[in-house]
């Protein structure tokens, strides 16, 4: 007698496309800034993932947003905003493993590149490029839901 029963699916994280959902960079202090620019400014840096899912079966939008502002004193030097998302069709994983594959796997390869797209802005803005440090999106993905627990 043989076995009917069907293997069970493979992991399988396959990523469908990616791309630049917005993307904003003011520069309020031009031209003057330039000239006057004695120091680097303090930079701030906020990072937020988040996921959704689609209408086809396994596939979630995962978005990354990054606010990169540089103030110098009280004055705002240049303030980049950018969304950074990407389709990936994620099957065949246990269900407890979903969420942190779409809110730390996933940014952990996206992040490479919409670091690129903050660097070249801001360069190409007349500043030196703008290379956010790796993020540890482990301890982001705790942040995330240690905030949500306090809020229930």
């Amino acid at each position: 007698m043989s076995d009917q029963t069907a293997p069970s699916a493979e992991p399988n994280l396959m990523l469908r496309m990616q791309y630049l959902k917005d993307l904003s960079f003011e520069n309020p202090l031009s031209p003057e800034i330039y000239s006057t620019l004695a120091r680097s400014p303090d930079v701030s840096v906020n990072i937020d993932v988040t996921a959704r899912p689609l209408a086809a079966a396994d596939d979630f939008e995962i978005v990354l947003a990054i606010t990169a502002s540089a103030k110098l004193e009280d004055k705002t030097v240049f303030v980049i905003e950018l969304t950074y998302g990407a389709v990936f069709q994620v099957a065949g994983f246990p269900k407890e493993n979903l969420q942190p594959i779409l809110l730390i796997e996933i940014p952990r390869l996206m992040f490479p590149f919409a670091r690129n797209i903050v660097a070249d802005v801001t360069r190409d803005s007349g500043f030196p490029p703008l290379l956010i440090h790796p993020v540890d999106f482990v301890a982001l993905y705790r942040q995330k839901f240690e905030v949500a627990a306090g809020q229930a």
